[in-house]
C-alpha cells in the first residue's frame, strides 16, 4: 500500500489560500518533470521515443511549457488545443491530431502546423483530401474490434466510436497511398486508466504484427506507432502503479521478434499519455464550509463538482487528506460534498477521515488530469485557478480564477450590462 502525500505542509498551504482564494488548483512542476524523464529512461532503447501529451487532460500553457522542454510532444484533438500548442512552441511533428466526427478547418489547421494528421475513419482520406489535401504522412487510428476488450472508461472497441475497424485497416491504407500520401502513421487507444501491466504489451504485439500485415499487404513501412495512452495512475493507496520497466523491456522483446526480423526497423516508438505525466502530481484544494449532522455525516466544501467531476459522473475514487491532521485517526464517516443543486455532487461517501471542522483545508489528489479541463459552469459556478508548485516551493498563477465578469461576458441583455 502506497501513502498518499502532498507536496507542502499546512502552513505552506494556508500561506498561498491567503493570496489565491481556494478552491484552486495546484500541480507540482518538480514531480511532473521528474516522472517525464522516468518514463523516457524506461523507453530509452526505442527508436525516435516521444510522448505526446494529451493536451485534453491539463490545458495549460504553463503545464505545456513545461513539457516541450522535457522533450514531450502534444497530441491535440480540437482546433483551440491546436492553436494553444502552437502558441506555446509546438511546430511540426510535435503535434499529433488525433479527432473525431473532425470538421474541415480542423484538418486544415492541423495540416497547416505540420501535425501527424491520425486519421479516425477510412472516409476521412476524402474529408482531407478536400479540405487539406493528402499530407506527406498520414496516420491512421486502428479500432480492433472483437480482437480486444476495452475497459469501463472507453468501452468495448466494438461498441466505440472511434477507429478504423481492421476489416478496412489495409484499403485505408492503400487508399490514403494512391492518393499521395509517402509516409504512415499507427495508432490505436482502446483503454483508460489501465493498471494491468500485460494489457499495453499486449497492445504493442497486436500493432507490431499489424505492421508487418500492412508492410505485406500493400508494400508500406509503418514509421510511426503510437500506442496510444490509457496508462493509469494509482488513485487509491492499495492500488499498484503500472511498471513501465517491465513493459518496456517485454515490448522491445516483441519489436525484436516483429519489426526487426521483418527488417522494418526502424519505426519510431511513441505514447500518446496524459493521465500518467500530470494526474499524480495535481491537487485541488478546497477549504471546509459547512460540517453537518443529518442522517448521515457531511462535510461541506467551498469546491463542488464543477471543480472536480469524475467522482460525480464514474463513481471516481480521488485520495482526500485533511492537512494538519494526516496522523490522525479516521474514525469518523463522512460525505464529502459541493453546493450544487445535484445529490451526486460528492467527492467521497462514507469516507474515513478524521474528525472535520469548519475551515479546514482538504486536498483531493490525482487531480491533475481530467480535473480541471472537465469542469464546467451548471449552477453558474465560476472555475478556478491552477497554480504551479515551482521547484522553490513557491506558488506561480498560471490560471486565474474566473469572474462573474467572466460568466455573462457571452451573453446579450436587453438592459444595461451586468458587471460586479
Amino acid at each position: 500500500m502506497s501513502e498518499k502525500k502532498i507536496p507542502v505542509t499546512k502552513e505552506d498551504l494556508e500561506n498561498i489560500a491567503l493570496e489565491h482564494p481556494t478552491p484552486f488548483y495546484l500541480y507540482d512542476e518538480k514531480a511532473i518533470r521528474e516522472n517525464v524523464r522516468n518514463f523516457y529512461k524506461a523507453f530509452s532503447w526505442a527508436p525516435g521515443f516521444k510522448n505526446y501529451f494529451a493536451v485534453k487532460a491539463c490545458p495549460n500553457p504553463a503545464v505545456l511549457q513545461m513539457l516541450k522542454e522535457e522533450g514531450c510532444g502534444v497530441d491535440c484533438s480540437s482546433l483551440p488545443e491546436l492553436l494553444m500548442s502552437e502558441k506555446v512552441g509546438f511546430k511540426g511533428e510535435e503535434i499529433m491530431f488525433t479527432s473525431n466526427d473532425t470538421p474541415p478547418e480542423e484538418f486544415a489547421e492541423a495540416a497547416r502546423l505540420g501535425a501527424v494528421i491520425n486519421l479516425d475513419d477510412i472516409s476521412h482520406v476524402n474529408t482531407l483530401e478536400q479540405s487539406a489535401g493528402i499530407q506527406e504522412m498520414v496516420s491512421f487510428r486502428y479500432n480492433p474490434g472483437d480482437l480486444r476488450s476495452g475497459n469501463v472508461l472507453i468501452g468495448d472497441p466494438q461498441e466505440a466510436k472511434y477507429g478504423v475497424p481492421r476489416d478496412k485497416i489495409i484499403e485505408a491504407y492503400r487508399l490514403a497511398g494512391e492518393k499521395g500520401a509517402r509516409r504512415f502513421g499507427l495508432h490505436t487507444m482502446v483503454a483508460s486508466n489501465e493498471l494491468e501491466d500485460s494489457y499495453f504489451v499486449e497492445t504493442a504485439c497486436m500493432l507490431f504484427e499489424l505492421a508487418v500485415n500492412i508492410y505485406r499487404e500493400t508494400g508500406i513501412n509503418v514509421e510511426l506507432i503510437n500506442l496510444g495512452g490509457g496508462i493509469g495512475i494509482p488513485y487509491r493507496p492499495e492500488d499498484k502503479p503500472v511498471d513501465l520497466n517491465w513493459v518496456s523491456k517485454e515490448m522491445k522483446e516483441l519489436y525484436n521478434r516483429f519489426i526487426v526480423k521483418e527488417g522494418l526497423d526502424p519505426v519510431n516508438i511513441v505514447f500518446e499519455c496524459g493521465r500518467m505525466i500530470t494526474g499524480p502530481y495535481g491537487y485541488l484544494v478546497s477549504r471546509v464550509r459547512h460540517v453537518t449532522h443529518k442522517y448521515k455525516d457531511y462535510v461541506g466544501l467551498d469546491a463542488c463538482m464543477a471543480n472536480l467531476m469524475r467522482p460525480g459522473i464514474y463513481g471516481a475514487y480521488h485520495h482526500i487528506t485533511v492537512p494538519g491532521k494526516e496522523h490522525l485517526s479516521r474514525d469518523y464517516y463522512y460525505d464529502v460534498t459541493g453546493s450544487l443543486c445535484e445529490n451526486i455532487d460528492k467527492f467521497a461517501v462514507d469516507r474515513p477521515l478524521p474528525e472535520i471542522e469548519p475551515g479546514d483545508l482538504l486536498v483531493m489528489h490525482d487531480a491533475g488530469a481530467h480535473g480541471y479541463a472537465m469542469g464546467f459552469n451548471y449552477n453558474g459556478k465560476l472555475r478556478s485557478a491552477e497554480l504551479l508548485l515551482k521547484e522553490d516551493r513557491s506558488a506561480q498563477l498560471i490560471r486565474r480564477a474566473e469572474t462573474i465578469d467572466d460568466y455573462f461576458t457571452t451573453l446579450r441583455f436587453s438592459g444595461a450590462p451586468v458587471s460586479l
